[in-house]
């Protein structure tokens, strides 16, 4: 019996979501060759959806289309990675402002047991669970602000950072430097203090610009040999 394989909307967002879960795991790279029939066959959707699905990335800057050589995953130099940061900087300190707002008791007190989870993940060195409750806790803050377009926009953002997250996660040091970070964020949302959540989010994505600025050799925007290891685990800037 032939296959069938998903079409359409259907097809693309399947193909599409696929290909950003990929980016967030590690199991894609930047700078990796997307072959139209293996999305196809991993995904198992028609090449016509997964046309459609690459061409829905590169216009979100994850995928770069090249006349007559086919798509790959789109590289970010460290420079596009600052500008990005920046970006992010005003949209995280806009959604911790509002989160604190509008939070209620119960979602105060889940930012709470992140914040305990992550202290006692560094005090184990457990990278691995410090990025995933990392990467939890900024979209806890993202949803509780209610500002959809600026959860949006920061999830399209974050999706082309993923190089230089990963090597941020790798540098001594830095989950035992950014752990108070978050938990001044945590704080000050579960005490209602607006300001002073903004200004602890602004803070945190700064220490995030000068890791990148201290970046080596900026000036090489290739992440790693196409077809070469993928990184594994999830972002921890």
């Amino acid at each position: 019996m032939t296959e069938k394989r998903a079409t359409g909307q259907a097809g693309r967002g399947t193909v599409s979501a696929g290909i950003r879960q990929a980016l967030a795991s590690g199991d894609m790279v930047p700078g990796q060759r997307l072959v139209e029939q293996e999305l196809s066959d991993t995904f198992h959707a028609t090449r016509s959806a997964v046309r459609e699905a690459l061409q829905d990335l590169a216009a979100e800057g994850l995928v770069e289309l090249i006349p007559r050589r086919g798509a790959r995953v789109r590289v970010v130099s460290v420079d596009e990675a600052i500008q990005i940061t920046e970006c992010r900087a005003s949209l995280e300190g806009l959604c911790a402002r509002r989160a604190a707002e509008l939070a209620t008791e119960e979602e105060r007190e889940a930012l709470r047991e992140i914040g305990v989870l992550m202290r006692e993940a560094v005090d184990g060195s457990a990278l691995d669970t410090y990025s995933l409750l990392n990467r939890r806790l900024h979209e806890a803050i993202a949803r509780i602000s209610g500002q959809k377009v600026a959860e949006g926009l920061l999830d399209r953002l974050n999706a082309q950072m993923v190089r230089h997250q990963f090597r941020l996660s790798l540098r001594p040091g830095r989950p035992v430097r950014s752990l108070p970070q978050h938990l001044d964020i945590i704080d000050a949302i579960r005490a209602g203090d607006a300001p002073g959540a903004e200004a602890a989010a602004r803070a945190h994505l700064e220490s995030v610009i000068a890791e990148l600025r201290a970046t080596p050799d900026r000036a090489d925007p290739a992440a790693r040999p196409a077809g070469g290891p993928a990184l594994t685990g999830p972002a921890a800037p």
